[in-house]
């Protein structure tokens, strides 16, 4: 990273760091990421699929090894892997109950894939590599248009599917006893899922995953009273995560992926304590 002082002044600030290609590129891709990762990271949490979302970017290393063993572009191998591999996982663990051990089986495999790979390239895999552990400081102008689209195309399909895709993550049975068809649904949810998994590792990396998909969801799950407020609070609080991340460390000499999950982490804490305290409050008015 550049080293910047850090100034009082926050117009100056963000003017400073808005001269540099690779921050305006940085911004507007994590402002994507975090949109996608907030309304998709909502409907994981309903689902309880959130081992689905951290399996899918382990699954999606070994895709990105074999397309730098190939010699083509890491993103490509991280789509294709992750979509294969929630579909895989769709059709395999079809229930709630049970979707775990499958999860686990898929990613036990892919996991072994990805090592070979990584083992037959005589090269240093430095693409692959920093997949671990994001690399949204190198974003193109290429990339930012790739994630752009494709992340139309989440929401638009998140649009369409909105109701019936609510109500098979409420219940699952009630959903098929009503004639919804769930295996088609899980499928569908589980490419976006693999969609969103392959670009929000760019911000946060695969290790990392759970904090820009999950707690921020996780976060509004336990404040919103219906499920668009839920997924408009995980959004929110995506955005500012993602936002003061990448403002803390183009000042500071760390990752990204750091402040970013250190930010939502607090902020969970925070929610747990208040909620906490809360109830502690009420039961003791009820006691009164």
């Amino acid at each position: 990273m550049i080293s910047m002082s850090f100034n009082i002044n926050l117009l100056t600030d963000l003017q400073v760091m808005w001269q540099y290609g690779f921050m305006q590129h940085a911004f507007e891709a994590g402002t994507i990421v975090a949109i996608i990762a907030g309304v998709v990271g909502y409907f994981i949490v309903l689902r309880r699929s959130s081992f689905a979302a951290h399996a899918l970017a382990h699954i999606g290393f070994a895709g990105a090894a074999g397309a730098v063993l190939l010699g083509i572009a890491p993103i490509i191998g991280l789509l294709l892997f992750t979509s294969w591999g929630g579909i895989a996982i769709a059709i395999l663990g079809r229930r709630a109950a049970s979707r775990d051990t499958q999860i686990g089986i898929v990613l036990s495999f892919m996991l072994g894939l990805g090592v070979l790979f990584i083992n037959l390239y005589r090269g240093y895999a430095t693409e692959a590599y920093s997949i671990l552990f994001g690399e949204i400081l190198g974003i193109s102008n290429n990339d930012v248009i790739v994630t752009f689209i494709s992340s139309l195309g989440i929401l638009f399909l998140t649009g369409i599917l909105y109701r019936p895709l609510l109500f098979s993550s409420l219940d699952e049975e009630v959903a098929e006893v009503k004639g919804l068809p769930t295996l088609f649904l899980g499928t569908i949810f589980m490419l976006m899922v693999a969609v969103a998994t392959s670009f929000a590792v760019q911000v946060v990396g695969v290790l990392l995953i759970f904090s820009l998909m999950i707690t921020p969801a996780a976060i509004a799950h336990r404040f919103a009273k219906r499920p668009k407020q839920g997924i408009m609070i995980s959004v929110f609080i995506a955005l500012i995560a993602t936002w003061l991340g990448l403002f803390i460390s183009f000042y500071e000499p760390y990752p990204v992926s750091f402040f970013i999950t250190s930010i939502v982490f607090f902020l969970y804490i925070i929610t747990l304590i208040f909620q906490r305290l809360k109830l502690t409050k009420d039961t003791s008015l009820n006691n009164d």
